[in-house]
C-alpha cells in the first residue's frame, strides 16, 4: 500500500509534469489579441488613440508607425505633412511605464507578454534602425528576448518580459535587428517571414496577413461571409501555426464614410457596416488568429462576446 506522503510527492511530481508540458499561453494559436491599428496621433489628430487602446485592458497588441524625419531622427508617424508634434517611441515606452513597472513587480506573469508592440517602419534607413535599435537597449529589461545564437535556424528560448516587440519582413531590418548582433547578445525585437515562407527561425517569429489574403475582393467589396471565405482563413491560420508562427491580418474595420472622415479611419480597410465587421471578427477568433488589427478598438472587445485576453484554447 503506497504511503501517504508517497502519494502525495507523486501526484505534485505528476501535476508539475503536467504544467511544464503545456504550452505558454503567449505561444502560437494559444490566445488571440486585439491589435490595436495606428495607435497614434496622426496630422496632429486624434492624440487618444493610444490611451483608448490600453483602456482596452492588456493583453493586447499596439501598432507604431516609424518614420526617419527629415532632421534625421525618429517619429511614430504615418508620413508628411509632419506637424513637429509627432511623438517617438520613447513616449510610447513612457506612456506604458506604469504597467510595465507593475507588471515587473508583480508576481502574475502568466499574460505576459502584456503588450506586444507592432513596429512598422516606413522607411528603410539604416541610421533609423540604429536608432531604434539604441531605445530599445534603454528598456531591454522589459524586453522579451533570445539569445542571438551562430545558428539564426536554430530557435532559441524565449526570455518573457512584460514587452514583446515585432518588426516586419524587410531584409534591411533582418540585417540590422539580426545579423548585426553580436552572437551570445540578446535580439530585442523579432521580425516577419517573407510572404510565402512556412518557416520560424530565431529571428523571424511571425507571419503578417493583408485581409486580401482571406477574401481577395478586400474589405472594401467584400460580399458576404462565406464557407469558402472561412476555410481560406483557416488554412492561413492553420498552417502559420505549424510553422511555430504568431500570425497577423490587418485591418478589420465596419463602419460608416462619416464616422472614418472623423476618425481618420481608411476607407480601404472599412467592410462598410459593424455587422460585417463582427462576422469577421469573431471568424478570426474561432480560426486563432493571434493579432486582429483593428481601429475600432472597443468595439472589437466588446462586441465580440470574448473576455479579455481572448482565449479559445
Amino acid at each position: 500500500m503506497t504511503s501517504r506522503p508517497t502519494a502525495l510527492v507523486f501526484a505534485i511530481a505528476l501535476a508539475t509534469a503536467a504544467v511544464a508540458q503545456e504550452p505558454a499561453r503567449f505561444e502560437p494559436g494559444h490566445r488571440v489579441l486585439l491589435d490595436a491599428h495606428n495607435a497614434y496621433p496622426y496630422e496632429g489628430h486624434w492624440a487618444d488613440r493610444i490611451n483608448r487602446a490600453l483602456a482596452t485592458g492588456t493583453p493586447l497588441a499596439v501598432e507604431q508607425d516609424l518614420v526617419w524625419h527629415p532632421s534625421a531622427y525618429s517619429i511614430v508617424s504615418h508620413g508628411e505633412p509632419f506637424t513637429g508634434q509627432e511623438p517617438t517611441l520613447r513616449d510610447f515606452f513612457e506612456r506604458i511605464r506604469p504597467i510595465v513597472e507593475g507588471a515587473l513587480n508583480g508576481r502574475d506573469r502568466v499574460q505576459w507578454p502584456l503588450i506586444t508592440l507592432n513596429l512598422d517602419f516606413k522607411d528603410s534607413q539604416p541610421e533609423h534602425f540604429a536608432a531604434i535599435w539604441r531605445v530599445l537597449g534603454d528598456y531591454e529589461g522589459w524586453l522579451t528576448t533570445a539569445v542571438r545564437g551562430a545558428d539564426a535556424g536554430a530557435i532559441q528560448p524565449l526570455d518573457v518580459g512584460p514587452v514583446l516587440v515585432l518588426t516586419g519582413a524587410n531584409p534591411a531590418q533582418q540585417i540590422a535587428f539580426h545579423d548585426e548582433v553580436p552572437v551570445g547578445s540578446r535580439l530585442r525585437l523579432f521580425g516577419a517571414v517573407q510572404p510565402g515562407a512556412l518557416r520560424a527561425t530565431n529571428y523571424h517569429r511571425w507571419s503578417n496577413h493583408a485581409w486580401s489574403d482571406v477574401e481577395p475582393e478586400g474589405q472594401s467589396n467584400a460580399g458576404d461571409w462565406t464557407r469558402e471565405d472561412d476555410e481560406r482563413l483557416r488554412k492561413l491560420v492553420d498552417t502559420a501555426h505549424q510553422a511555430g508562427l504568431w500570425i497577423r491580418f490587418y485591418t478589420l474595420n465596419g463602419h460608416s464614410i462619416e464616422d472614418g472622415k472623423r476618425m481618420g479611419w481608411s476607407p480601404t480597410y472599412n467592410f462598410g457596416s459593424i455587422e460585417a465587421a463582427r462576422r469577421r471578427w469573431r471568424a478570426a477568433i474561432a480560426a486563432g488568429v493571434d493579432f486582429i488589427a483593428t481601429d475600432q478598438y472597443e468595439e472589437l472587445k466588446k462586441g465580440t462576446g470574448i473576455p479579455s485576453p481572448f482565449s479559445f484554447r
